[in-house]
């Protein structure tokens, strides 16, 4: 039996996560300084931005644990059997069909109902 120990981040990984951060709150607050610039060059400038931010972030013990996470699902989610279009459209139809009934059920009810107390009140 094979344990997996954790391995915890150091003062390099806080400082790492430390300096995305920062990153992260630089490259909102010049998308919004550089608010007289072309809309494009402020998206593009963000989108640098975050994109070294994720990279530093992933140099860190927690962000390789996050790669992995994120292999093992996309691994999952391939395994997965979809359902056909013909499925999808008749799984649809019996659930508007169930819900319309239930809908008319419940009108019927709540208009019985509605009858029965003004019979008393009245």
């Amino acid at each position: 039996m094979s344990e997996q120990t954790e391995q915890t981040g150091g003062g390099l990984d806080t400082a790492k996560l430390a300096v995305a951060v920062a990153l992260l709150i630089a490259g909102v607050m010049g998308f919004y300084y550089f608010a007289a610039e072309s809309m494009l060059v402020r998206v593009v400038g963000l989108l640098a931005v975050v994109g070294v931010a994720v990279f530093i972030s992933m140099t860190t013990a927690k962000g390789r644990q996050l790669a992995g996470f994120l292999g093992n699902a996309r691994t999952e989610v391939r395994k997965m059997v979809w359902p056909t279009r013909v499925e999808t459209t008749q799984t649809t139809l019996i659930v508007l069909g169930v819900v319309i009934l239930v809908g008319i059920f419940l009108w019927l009810l709540d208009s019985l109902l509605g009858w029965i107390i003004r019979q008393f009140i009245g």
